[in-house]
């Protein structure tokens, strides 16, 4: 374990402070507006970091991230209504989603289907769910207490509370410090994983799925793996949307969200974990903002999407942590570095 850590890098522990710095002074110095509009931003980097790690580590496309994240949210409200108090609906929102994603996966990667039959599955399955929502308005649509209303959503969502004692309700302030520190332990739980030895081989069945079969590795079983730890991390974050404003609606399973999480990585670069969070706040700022005007956010967020595509195809971190080693490094450096990519291209 003490061999993980020492991989991590510095940058990890940067951010890391950050995140830390960010939860314990923002609420002495911000209103509650702003508290509140940093708590959507955070719980969308978690999402965003759902999808790093099924398709930033292990190369999976997921086009329905959002069916993982609406299950989260719906599965916690339906889940706290009837409970009346959140300590178990929480557990059920990583739950549900994890073992919807393992049945679902296990067909696609036992039945060794393509990446592109896979994106196609997961986005057929966030749009089925959206119609299917849409669709239970009629009052026989309840489970329990839970009345899941079509598409007038689901309001007055109780909140979430102290572990057991549903008196104890948490302030908007106390849930944007969990959401931070939610996001500190799903950034440190991608950063461990990518640096351990299970990690490479996630990044070796990536490279190159087949060698990483030849060297003995049951590569269908590790895809599986990451794909149930990825939905998990989305229904949780889907738990916390719901919070936010307590009500939840069928939008979550939409094709716009499911397209949103793809930009923020393709924006943030997919080849880190920094990269989709700030991928994350920096667009969702921009739809908000963009909200008051008469512009459409989509279309703008369509047109960012191409342009990165184009001009800055690893995405904008890996882009500047390039040209920065670029700039800071000597000379010398650079010509030892060329001629060894020389070299390892003979």
């Amino acid at each position: 374990m003490l061999d993980i850590f020492s991989r991590l890098g510095i940058g990890t522990w940067v951010t890391s402070a950050v995140i830390i710095a960010l939860a314990i002074v923002l609420p002495y110095v911000a209103d509650l507006f702003t508290i509140l509009q940093l708590t959507i931003f955070i719980v969308m980097a978690i999402l965003a970091l759902s999808l790093a790690i099924t398709w930033g580590l292990a190369g999976i496309l997921c086009f329905g991230q959002a069916a993982f994240f609406g299950l989260g949210a719906y599965t916690y409200a339906i889940a706290v209504t009837n409970f009346g108090e959140s300590t178990i609906p929480v557990v059920l929102s990583i739950v549900v989603p994890a073992v919807f994603a393992l049945v679902l996966g296990w067909f696609m990667f036992m039945g060794r289907l393509s990446e592109l039959y896979v994106g196609v599955i997961t986005l057929c399955v966030s749009l089925t769910l959206f119609n299917f929502i849409n669709s239970t308005s009629s009052p026989w649509y309840r489970i329990g207490k839970a009345q899941i209303n079509g598409f007038n959503g689901m309001s007055a969502v109780p909140t979430l509370n102290v572990p057991f004692d549903p008196d104890a309700i948490l302030s908007p302030t106390a849930i944007y410090v969990l959401a931070m520190m939610s996001l500190l332990t799903v950034y440190l739980l991608c950063k461990v994983l990518a640096a351990s030895p299970w990690g490479r081989v996630i990044s070796a069945t990536r490279q190159n799925e087949v060698r990483a079969e030849l060297l003995g590795y049951n590569t269908s079983r590790i895809k599986l793996a990451v794909f149930v730890l990825g939905s998990g991390v989305a229904g949780y974050a889907g738990c916390l949307f719901t919070n936010w404003n307590a009500f939840v609606s069928p939008n979550v399973f939409s094709l716009a969200m499911s397209a949103q999480i793809i930009i923020w990585m393709i924006v943030g670069g997919r080849e880190t974990f920094v990269g989709p969070i700030l991928g994350a706040i920096a667009l969702q700022y921009l739809s908000t903002v963009l909200g008051d005007s008469s512009i459409n956010a989509n279309l703008i967020l369509g047109a960012i999407m191409m342009l990165f595509v184009v001009f800055v195809p690893r995405g904008l971190v890996p882009t500047v942590g390039a040209l920065w080693t670029r700039l800071i490094s000597k000379p010398g450096d650079r010509s030892t570095a060329l001629s060894t990519k020389v070299e390892g291209s003979r």
